[in-house]
């Protein structure tokens, strides 16, 4: 990731991990190439939060099954969770995250651009025991690279994640969305859950995948992309069977003054777990290199009225 400067940043951080950064955000824009024209676009303590994942959605995906479909009212749309795509090494952008009011339900560790390296970083060590302690559910990333990356490579980052950080679930990144690909996803998500029991799994493909994928993620992040294309983005009756959390939306260079629209929009297209930046994702950026300038507005708007829920997205 492009790691943003704090005095322990950008110079110090790994030469690896700088390397992945420019491997994730080329990936972003090759990703955005191979999702074609499909919609046009890409155990923490609890607290209050909104409508959480089912534990009988995880249990029903982790035998590989079809994860039984919820029933959504109007209001599972409008309470939504605010996530934070941690692709930067800053711990202060990472404290500024976890000080937020209220706090974010899940925040993503991408340590290399990649998966969990090598050796643990007590850097980052130190980050998610404070994130956990806030309650945030802190999720461990992995790239599958559409399915082409060994799948061993990416147990071995599920191990990683869970001995040196302790992560709450993992975060699949590039993650193909066919159905050829399918039975990898799926042995993955139950290697997952049998490594540890009550792990969440967000998978990324950025665009709708298939319908058989909703029994292998407890979270599935179907949009990843521009505003400019958001507003073009439609959502398939299908989703409907299945509550609104269980659907993450990532908007970027969306302005300040966007900001209320792309909230309503989510809503209206019923996203439940939401990031919205005015950083660009022009090719050669990193959309994901700190909070958003407008993070307290985003992260109090897209919460506002919702009714006290306990628990993170897998619980």
């Amino acid at each position: 990731m492009d790691r943003t400067a704090d005095p322990k940043s950008a110079a110090a951080a790994p030469a690896a991990d700088r390397r992945g950064g420019r491997a994730r955000v080329t990936a972003l824009a090759l990703g955005a190439v191979l999702a074609g024209p499909v919609v046009l676009a890409g155990a923490a303590p609890a607290l209050a939060r909104p409508a959480p994942v089912t534990a009988s959605a995880a249990a029903a995906a982790a035998t590989g099954g079809p994860s039984a479909p919820v029933a959504a009212g109007p209001a599972s749309a409008r309470c939504q969770a605010p996530f934070v795509p941690a692709y930067f090494w800053s711990g202060k952008i990472w404290r500024q995250a976890i000080a937020s009011k209220p706090a974010p339900r899940d925040i993503i560790l991408d340590v290399t651009g990649t998966g969990a390296g090598n050796s643990p970083e007590p850097h980052f060590q130190a980050l998610v025991r404070r994130a956990r302690a806030r309650g945030i559910a802190v999720l461990g990333y992995s790239s599958t690279e559409y399915g082409r990356r060994p799948a061993a490579a990416v147990r071995a980052d599920v191990r990683h994640y869970r001995s040196w950080y302790h992560v709450d679930g993992m975060f699949l990144d590039l993650v193909a969305g066919t159905a050829r690909r399918l039975p990898y996803y799926r042995r993955l998500a139950r290697y997952i859950r049998q490594d540890t029991t009550g792990s969440v799994i967000w998978l990324n493909p950025g665009v709708f995948p298939g319908r058989g994928y909703m029994s292998a993620g407890d979270v599935v992040m179907v949009f990843e992309g521009s505003y400019a294309s958001y507003r073009h983005f439609r959502v398939p009756g299908w989703s409907r069977h299945y509550r609104a959390a269980r659907f993450a939306h990532v908007i970027y260079a969306a302005s300040r003054a966007q900001l209320s629209q792309a909230i309503s929009l989510t809503r209206s297209k019923r996203a439940g777990q939401v990031f919205i930046t005015g950083r660009s994702g022009a090719p050669g950026t990193n959309p994901y290199g700190g909070l958003p300038w407008y993070w307290a507005q985003e992260d109090t708007a897209l919460t506002a009225g919702c009714p006290p829920a306990t628990g993170t997205s897998g619980s």
